[in-house]
């Protein structure tokens, strides 16, 4: 059991390489299945998600070592079409191995998946994908199984922009015979990232980060080198962290590019941000005030999940500060421990209501999801005292050890397991198979 033991109120100062991207990694290990050789994936983050990722990889056939951030797949031998029930619970983008082993077995049977608890997140969009073309999908027990020998391309419409069902229909269409059309596709740069590494494999895959993605599908990928993007979700939970406590930090290997509406609003706070090609320079002097009205949006628009850590940076800000979330229905759980830390906060229904207030205390509190639980830690920082955030096993499914990086940045951070201070966190299953030496 770790506890993440913060103590707040003093200003930031630091510099941080920003880690890989979870949203990126997850895809594009899923999609080495697709190859039938060696990917190798510089720059992957050590997360649990990513553990998670890497032993349903090692239980369909796949070959997985590590050197450092660097992970080889080698997919070249028999691919097993299916995934146990306790692999698919551990996290929500396990659907994604759905498209890529139905693509390259000609069938899949996995559980519907696991992950973070932020209400209804149906897999209906990824289902009526591969409906598309041509699978014959079956759900007994709680399990899907997709049966097509040879998938065909087609016109896939999504209603809505589903990260998760634009990334699975093209891993699924990149092998099937024809060409496919994937209309109303999400436009997060994770997906041209994964667009970039089919490409590099052999895939004809075109316009990933528009609403509109065509491809044209072949019978074999190779292996291929991919470099994974920096974490645009991580960058914006570190800047929010400065922007709560105060102070100056510089964040290197960032993307701030892909994370304009986060800098406006951090700017409209009463932040100075300067950006270069791959560095995000953010320094708070002076008094926070409100951004004004936060509503999530789709790519382009504000990332759902940067909003927990920009709530939490807004909580001491002068003026009122109203967040309109409409992609999860429960994303405000972790609105009660800031409560309890001294936030002014109400919610009601999509729509969460924050009075700035004169200081925040330390307290114990626990984090209910990912993204909650960043904000607690940004809480933490600009909060008088102590502040132990239990809870830490959603925390580690994105962040590389926060409390190395908190540290890095000038918080006062330490990572407690079993009531002992440890330095960065240990990952036990993530390394070399044995019979890889």
């Amino acid at each position: 059991m770790s506890i993440l033991k913060i103590t707040g109120g003093r200003s930031l100062s630091g510099s941080l390489r920003v880690q890989g991207a979870k949203n990126s990694a997850l895809p594009l290990l899923a999609s080495s299945v697709l190859t039938e050789g060696l990917s190798v994936f510089r720059n992957c983050p050590r997360l649990t998600d990513v553990e998670a990722t890497v032993r349903i990889l090692r239980h369909v056939g796949c070959r997985v070592y590590e050197e450092g951030d660097v992970l080889y797949v080698d997919a070249s031998g028999p691919i097993l079409p299916e995934v146990p029930d306790e692999m698919m619970r551990q996290m929500r983008s396990s659907v994604i191995f759905l498209g890529a082993l139905l693509s390259r077995c000609g069938e899949a049977c996995l559980s519907l998946p696991g992950g973070c608890e932020l209400g209804p997140r149906p897999v209906d969009l990824h289902v009526m994908a591969l409906r598309a073309l041509g699978a014959e999908i079956t759900e007994a027990g709680g399990r899907l199984c997709c049966r097509c020998p040879r998938l065909k391309g087609g016109h896939i419409a999504l209603p809505t922009p589903s990260v998760g069902a634009t990334e699975n229909a093209m891993l699924a269409a990149v092998r099937a015979e024809g060409s496919t059309v994937i209309t109303g596709a999400a436009r997060e740069p994770e997906i041209l990232d994964l667009q970039d590494h089919l490409r590099a494999c052999g895939a004809l895959v075109a316009g990933a980060g528009s609403g509109v993605i065509r491809i044209r599908g072949t019978k074999k990928l190779r292996g291929g080198e991919k470099r994974i993007m920096p974490d645009r979700i991580a960058a914006a939970t570190y800047l929010a962290a400065c922007a709560a406590a105060g102070g100056r930090v510089r964040l290197y290997d960032a993307c701030p590019r892909d994370m304009d509406p986060v800098l406006q609003a951090l700017r409209r706070m009463g932040c100075r941000i300067e950006t270069g090609e791959n560095l995000i320079v953010l320094e708070r002097r002076g008094t926070l005030r409100s951004p004004g009205p936060i509503i999530t949006r789709p790519h382009p628009g504000f990332p759902t999940d940067a909003q927990p850590p920009l709530m939490a940076a807004s909580l001491k800000a002068e003026g009122t500060t109203v967040m309109i979330e409409t992609i999860f229905e429960s994303r405000y759980r972790h609105v009660p421990a800031l409560q309890s830390m001294g936030a002014d906060i109400r919610t009601a229904g999509k729509t969460a209501v924050i009075r700035g207030v004169e200081k925040l205390h330390g307290a114990s509190v626990r984090a209910s999801d990912l993204r909650g639980g960043a904000a607690l830690a940004v809480a933490a920082l600009s909060a008088e005292g102590e502040t132990l955030l239990g809870g830490m096993e959603h925390v580690l499914r994105g962040y590389e050890d926060m409390a190395g990086a908190l540290t890095a940045l000038g918080g006062e951070a330490r990572l407690l397991e079993d009531g002992i201070v440890r330095g960065k966190d240990p990952r036990p299953g993530y390394g070399r198979d044995a019979e890889d030496g």
